[in-house]
């Protein structure tokens, strides 16, 4: 399975932007599935979880867009979407989709991942 993300922009500081992610073939139903973000000079790190529905569905968020961030999943359609309020400039970054090798969010905090998306950048202007 490929990801393709897309709904990166430029948006000022405040603003909101809404990530999307889809499969080009088959379907993630089977595995929890997550968006990183990498900013230049930085490891890429986990900043939304979702695990798979007969996980639990439940969402993880990182501290640092927990309250912000709204990850979600509709498995009927294959899209998983990241909606981002309240954006700041240090949210700047690449953000990918991945699907983790598994269905719980423990593997994608692993960084056990079976797919990774070729990324949208987001920037956030101050």
């Amino acid at each position: 399975v490929q990801l393709v993300e897309s709904g990166g922009g430029l948006v000022q500081a405040g603003g909101s932007l809404r990530l999307s992610c889809v499969p080009s073939g088959g379907s993630f139903g089977s595995n929890a599935m997550g968006w990183f973000r990498q900013a230049p000079g930085k490891e890429r790190e986990l900043v939304a979880a979702v695990a798979a529905l007969r996980n639990g569905g439940r969402i993880w968020y990182a501290d640092s867009v927990r309250g912000r961030f709204t990850a979600s999943r509709d498995d009927a359609k294959s899209i998983l979407w990241l909606q981002m309020d309240s954006l700041k400039p240090e949210d700047t970054a690449s953000y990918y989709c991945a699907a983790a090798r598994g269905i719980t969010i423990a593997a994608l905090k692993a960084k056990s991942i079976d797919a990774w998306g070729q990324g949208t950048l987001v920037t956030v202007s101050s």
